[in-house]
């Protein structure tokens, strides 16, 4: 036995551990005992075992521990959707265990991801629909939820498009930056980027308009990384940030709920009552916590809004405190380098472009809603990726894994 697969193993051992402890306490804080939490508990260990196992019997060429950290990502999610609200836990093992399925249908099914690079029009296709799809919808049919218009309803199911979109958007600027080639001109080296360069300006003012703040901070911070990824040109890069300044205080001007989000951000106590009750409630959570939290049951979530999803972090500081949060976005970072480390592994330029795309998408989406909530940045509502409630963001992070697991074979 190797040393690698030695260190799986005991990784492995670490995660099944966590995992039954999590749930043994969460089935002692009832009373009588709570059984449907130990059995959510040997659920996940069964699925993330017989996962691995196929991953490394069947498919061992490829990355071997991407799959471990999100695994750890999604044992602690569950565990706090749990504490929260045993409903959001039922319904979260469901995405996760379909994300998970997904996964592994992309790495046993697919060929290798450079032969899809051809289908750029297809892609682009998809996110020239995508994007607009909440606002159209909500536009149609006169609702929002919390006053963003991102999601659509189809019987008893909804899910917001703009997450979908996210992949597409990757896979098109992939497969339209992969010829990209430097000109002496301008004018020839600007042709190669007009087209990418439009679409993503017309998926990020389909965001602002359905009032998505964050996942326009997500598409420009994916858009930018794969342009530099592409042209290695830092003009390029500065012109985009001018450009995105120029937007942001016109989108500031423009748009009402652009000047609340921003006003709060700068001074939530003034609107603690209100809108403002939100972030000052989650401060008070992270400060309460300590640097080891106050344990698992002992905080207080029903106080803040959205403690299932935008907020998610905020309780994890509170019960099990910073030292584990930080704990957590480490892991997260280590997810975002076995992606790089993919992309720079790989020869193929598409793939590539890809999987930078993919990990800068998970890295962005988690930067953006932990610096919301400690207020770095305003507050925009979107969720932690494999942590937070949610089918549509689970689904697309885990094919968005799956892709760079695929990538991964192709060293």
């Amino acid at each position: 036995m190797n040393k690698a697969l030695k260190l799986e193993k005991r990784v492995l051992k670490l995660i099944y551990l966590l995992c039954l402890l999590l749930f043994t306490n969460l089935a002692l804080l009832q009373k009588p005992f709570d059984k449907k939490a130990l059995i959510i508990g040997v659920i996940l260990c069964i699925i993330i075992g017989l996962s691995h196992y196929i991953l490394r019997r069947f498919y061992p060429d490829g990355d071997k521990f991407m799959f471990i950290f999100s695994s750890i990502l999604a044992v602690v999610g569950i565990a706090v959707l749990y504490r929260i609200d045993p409903s959001f836990a039922y319904k979260q093992l469901v995405w996760v265990t379909l994300g998970i399925i997904g996964y592994m249908t992309i790495v046993i099914a697919l060929p290798d991801l450079k032969s899809f690079a051809k289908y750029k029009k297809i892609y682009m296709i998809t996110t020239l629909v995508l994007m607009p799809m909440g606002l159209i919808y909500n536009l149609v049919m006169g609702s929002s939820v919390n006053g963003a218009m991102n999601w659509v309803y189809i019987g008893p199911f909804s899910f917001q498009p703009s997450e979908f979109g996210k992949i597409a958007l990757v896979l098109y600027l992939s497969a339209s930056l992969m010829n990209y080639e430097s000109k002496n001109v301008i004018k020839e080296d600007f042709k190669q980027l007009i087209e990418p360069a439009l679409v993503v300006m017309f998926s990020l003012v389909c965001m602002v308009l359905q009032t998505d703040l964050g996942s326009t901070l997500i598409f420009f911070g994916i858009s930018v990384t794969m342009l530099y990824i592409a042209t290695s040109k830092k003009k390029y890069v500065f012109t985009c940030l001018g450009l995105s300044a120029v937007g942001a205080i016109g989108a500031y001007g423009v748009f009402g709920h652009v000047q609340r989000r921003v006003k709060i951000w700068l001074d939530p106590w003034k609107y603690q009552y209100d809108e403002g009750r939100q972030i000052v409630q989650g401060l008070y959570a992270i400060s309460s916590g300590g640097l080891f939290g106050v344990g698992l049951g002992n905080g207080y979530p029903d106080l803040i809004f959205a403690s299932e999803s935008d907020y998610i972090f905020a309780i994890i500081c509170e019960e099990f405190g910073i030292i584990f949060a930080v704990g957590l976005m480490i892991i997260y970072f280590l997810l975002f380098y076995r992606g790089i480390r993919i992309a720079f592994l790989t020869k193929d330029r598409f793939s590539l472009l890809a999987a930078v795309g993919f990990s800068t998408m998970i890295a962005c989406q988690t930067l953006v809603i932990v610096g919301g909530i400690f207020k770095v940045i305003p507050l925009t509502g979107i969720t932690l990726p494999l942590i937070s409630y949610g089918g549509s963001s689970m689904l697309t992070i885990f094919f968005a894994l799956g892709i760079l697991q695929k990538i991964s074979e192709e060293y």
